[in-house]
């Protein structure tokens, strides 16, 4: 069991904001995900991977497949108060899942 964040590399956020975003993205994604499989994961020691993507048409093409897969996910909007424009998608949360779920959508990424 795990959670993935994705996250795009092409707004050049700079660490702090990236953490920050994750967190919004771990958070929300949490919230949508069945109570199995958070029990699950936070049995398992509560597993969190990021990865990145380069541009917005990779990340909601990720976000369709999760979609697909019925796997929880949450897709940030920052609110542009700092660094970036208003209303840009920074990150994908997917999970927690399964390993292999979560996989079969980001088993190709690389880590951040």
């Amino acid at each position: 069991m795990k959670q993935v964040m994705i996250v795009r590399t092409d707004l050049k956020m700079r660490k702090g904001k990236i953490a920050a975003q994750c967190c919004h993205g771990a958070i929300g994604a949490y919230k949508k995900s069945p109570q199995d499989k958070i029990k699950k994961w936070e049995n398992e020691a509560y597993a969190k991977v990021v990865l990145k993507v380069k541009t917005l048409e990779e990340l909601t093409s990720l976000k369709k497949m999760a979609d697909k897969k019925g796997i929880a996910n949450y897709l940030v909007v920052d609110a542009g108060r700092t660094q970036i424009p208003s209303s840009s998608v920074t990150v994908l949360a997917l999970g927690p899942d399964e390993d292999d779920v979560l996989d079969e959508v980001t088993g190709d990424l690389k880590l951040l």
